[in-house]
């Protein structure tokens, strides 16, 4: 059996917080006055910050694997780590091939040099020859659309022109292992989906790849296994699609009594409290499932009368793609004034054809022209469980989002004189 390629061992990473060096002109007195007598400097007490805790797993070569987790989880100083660029606290990471690292945009580009020579640079500190290069060299150009700027020294560069240049080197220069870091995130729609295709390119060209990035989409369709990175822990490794729904269900605590205050928008004359979830048994706390009917109560302090309330509601699928929008004046309903108080708003869908997966759902108190007086984005969270609807099997994500009820009928059709014509 073949070895992995990447194998990390109880990888942990430790930084001191705060700043570094003595604070004040005294301080530094005190440290030259104990150099002077053989003494050693007192030491100050600083926070620590473990980036990485205890991190495990290995890597087969030809896999492509998603890091998930929040901004601070710990992804980037695994990257860091198992390029090279920083020394873990404890632990090792064992890595077997030659690594080309895209971390941040044109890391490793030097300002004052062209396009051209930082091309062949970064090249070289991956370890390929020039004949590779040179090789390749034409390609990188066309991918990274830098054609007329190649001989312009990059600190010209816009900051498109430069990750494109960046990323063209790190995917064209076909190391063993690629590790890339949000590069998805800067460019513009038209290079994120040349950047899509190149990646696919590269996984299927049995190199491995490491990919962190908040896009779920490029995650799910890139990497058949993710590892999820939860305050510098390993939180777990699997198929991507349960990952996925766990860390956004994490990041946006699904059953919530109360709104986080943060989240919710008020123009002073009401306020959203919380929401409760229940499914067609009028049961609290169970997922409902496809083809069944909920509902969602939510509760709104009212400080104001509203004489004319009308209620909209946007449903979203986790990975973003819109569901479903609706609202009660483009329904043609007339809703009763709200006195101020609190009141609790049943929302009432189904049978919804959700398949199962986490969706977001975005509510509005509104008035019929638009005006808005308290509304929260994609904060009312819920997951539509998974229900046999084709005797006894499951349906998930791999059906799609929705689920639609289909009929066949055969029916015979009168002979036809005609000899039927082949093409040969």
């Amino acid at each position: 059996m073949s070895q992995p390629i990447i194998e990390a061992h109880s990888l942990s990473k430790r930084y001191a917080l705060g700043s570094i060096g003595a604070q004040s002109f005294r301080e530094e007195l005190n440290i030259l006055w104990d150099q002077l007598r053989g003494r050693a400097p007192r030491q100050r007490s600083a926070p620590e910050l473990w980036a990485l805790r205890d991190v495990s797993f290995e890597i087969g070569a030809g896999e492509v694997v998603g890091i998930l987790g929040r901004n601070g989880a710990g992804k980037s100083t695994l990257l860091k780590v198992l390029s090279r660029i920083t020394e873990p606290t404890s632990g090792k990471a064992i890595i077997r091939g030659r690594v080309a690292s895209l971390l941040e945009v044109g890391t490793g580009f030097h300002p004052e040099l062209t396009g051209r020579e930082n091309v062949y640079l970064n090249g070289a500190i991956l370890g390929m020859r020039k004949a590779e290069i040179d090789q390749k060299f034409d390609e990188i150009v066309e991918f990274a659309e830098v054609e007329k700027f190649i001989d312009t020294p990059v600190k010209r560069y816009s900051s498109g022109m430069h990750v494109r240049l960046a990323f063209a080197v790190a995917a064209h220069l076909e190391p063993e292992i690629l590790l890339v870091d949000e590069v998805l995130a800067v460019g513009d729609a038209a290079f994120q989906r040349k950047c899509l295709g190149k990646m696919e390119g590269v996984s299927k060209s049995g190199r491995t790849v490491l990919f962190v990035s908040h896009n779920m989409v490029a995650v799910e369709t890139l990497c058949p296994r993710s590892i999820y990175i939860k305050e510098g822990r390993c939180a777990g490794i699997g198929p991507s699609p349960e990952l996925i729904a766990r860390y956004l269900q994490d990041s946006s605590a699904r059953r919530e009594e109360d709104l986080a205050p943060d989240r919710v928008q008020s123009d002073g004359t009401a306020r959203l409290l919380g929401y409760r979830i229940l499914n067609q048994d009028g049961e609290e706390n169970q997922d409902p499932k496809t083809n069944q009917s909920f509902e969602v109560r939510i509760r709104v302090n009212v400080f104001q009368e509203i004489r004319q309330p009308c209620y909209s509601i946007v449903i979203r699928h986790h990975l973003g793609t819109l569901m479903t929008c609706v609202n009660t004046t483009e329904q043609g309903l007339e809703m009763d004034p709200l006195p101020p108080g609190e009141h609790e708003i049943a929302v009432r869908l189904g049978p919804v054809t959700f398949l199962p997966a986490l969706y977001r759902m975005t509510f509005h108190l509104q008035n019929p022209q638009g005006h808005l007086y308290t509304w929260i984005e994609e904060g009312i969270n819920f997951e539509i469980a998974q229900s046999p609807l084709y005797g006894t099997r499951d349906l998930d994500h791999r059906w799609g989002c929705v689920y639609t009820p289909v009929s066949y009928q055969v029916r015979p059709l009168a002979a036809s004189s005609e000899p039927v014509k082949v093409n040969p």
